[in-house]
């Protein structure tokens, strides 16, 4: 479904609701880009330290024995965490094309441009397929390389626990044995520490989230008053598990044109828009098992606020 089917059937739930997904107009990317660089937001640095320090460690945990492979990457986005370890598997003498992984042409163009100009050395071959789609694309391909799979930026916490096992799942059975997957998990750490990361104090993520009425307002015909709503923040620690609403303030009615359609919403109502769950390495092991993947080796940061954890298929 599009965008408008979507928030059709979102507004007319029971319990209101949309993808997260929509987040990302140019407006909304834009926004992204400021979060990733506040200090309450610890997840990108926590990342770039683990691919900028231990590039070599995971190099050696790829076994390669002289062989070079694909690098492909599910929504690489800029690549800016890309980059890092590329320069460092590059640095340490990997042999490798890159193939990054979008439903997004406009994406994988400006991708594509960028880490050929950056690394003129390495094939850049994009996919502008679903993650899944694409993989079996290669794995049909004759000579199939071995292939080491990013999945960064905890992406993964997009998931609920039952649909990242589901995930995992998939993936494990469109990969061939001895291929690799590296998976950047947000850990579960004190309460307030992960709530500021989505209650920043200069307000972005609120902005981040009120995009979105804009949006529908801007691409859809709506009427939303961005006054008559706020943005809501929640943390369950028990399960791990960080949410984001967004508040009608008043009882109102909000139109949608090109539905010829309108919502009713009582006062307090809530639109549920994203959860980020964080994980324990007890959960992520179980993951794995239930998978059918091997963990390598568990990469943390300084502060073990984050992992990126390489499982592999045996």
């Amino acid at each position: 479904m599009g965008f408008l089917e979507d928030v059709i059937e979102g507004l007319s739930s029971e319990k209101k609701h949309i993808s997260s997904k929509y987040f990302y107009d140019s407006e909304g990317d834009a926004l992204f880009q400021a979060i990733m660089k506040l200090p309450e937001y610890y997840l990108t640095n926590s990342e770039f330290e683990i691919l900028s320090n231990q590039g070599s460690a995971i190099l050696e945990k790829l076994e390669l024995d002289g062989r070079s492979f694909d690098l492909l990457e599910f929504g690489a986005g800029d690549g800016f965490k890309t980059r890092v370890l590329i320069k460092s598997l590059l640095e340490n003498g990997a042999s490798f094309r890159y193939i990054p992984i979008d439903i997004s042409n406009d994406v994988l163009d400006g991708l594509k441009s960028t880490m050929s100009e950056e690394f003129p050395e390495i094939e850049v071959a994009p996919r502008n397929t679903s993650y899944f789609d694409a993989l079996e694309e290669l794995s049909r391909e004759k000579g199939s390389r071995l292939k080491l799979i990013l999945f960064l930026g905890s992406s993964i916490g997009n998931f609920d626990i039952d649909r990242a096992s589901e995930f995992l799942e998939a993936l494990q059975t469109r990969i061939n044995v001895g291929d690799k997957v590296l998976v950047g998990f947000d850990l579960r750490k004190n309460p307030n520490i992960v709530l500021s990361a989505y209650n920043d104090s200069q307000g972005v993520t609120k902005a981040f989230n009120m995009n979105l009425l804009k949006r529908m307002n801007r691409e859809l015909g709506a009427d939303f008053d961005i006054s008559a709503f706020e943005h809501y923040p929640f943390y369950d620690p028990e399960e791990g598990i960080a949410k984001s609403y967004i508040v009608s303030k008043k009882k109102q009615s909000v139109r949608i044109g090109l539905a010829d359609q309108s919502f009713p919403f009582e006062a307090g109502e809530v639109i549920h828009t994203e959860i980020s769950k964080k994980f324990s390495i007890k959960e992520i092991e179980k993951l794995a098992d239930k998978a059918g993947l091997s963990i390598q080796q568990h990469f943390y940061d300084c502060k073990h606020y984050y992992v990126n954890t390489l499982f592999v298929k045996k």
